[in-house]
């Protein structure tokens, strides 16, 4: 499954996920930190989509309420709940 997300309170303007049983095959991000961006979808790659929603949900990123690799997990909350 591929979906396109479009992340809210963050640097980032769109996410593109995909999905295969269950597990994370891809991520693409525009916009944001570049490096972080790079390394976080490095990271997530090959990885349950469970395991990505516990390690990223509720981080933040200074001030803000929410950050990138939150925004990730928020797509992927919606993901299993659809």
């Amino acid at each position: 499954m591929n979906m396109e997300f479009r992340p809210r309170g963050v640097c980032s303007q769109r996410m593109d996920i995909q999905v295969e049983d269950g597990i994370v095959r891809s991520l693409k991000v525009t916009g944001g930190c570049s490096g972080n961006i790079q390394g976080i979808a490095r990271l997530v790659e090959g990885m349950p989509v469970e395991e990505v929603v516990r390690r990223l949900d509720g981080i933040r990123c200074g001030h803000k309420a929410t950050s990138c690799p939150d925004q990730l997990a928020q797509a992927l909350k919606q993901q299993l709940q659809s």
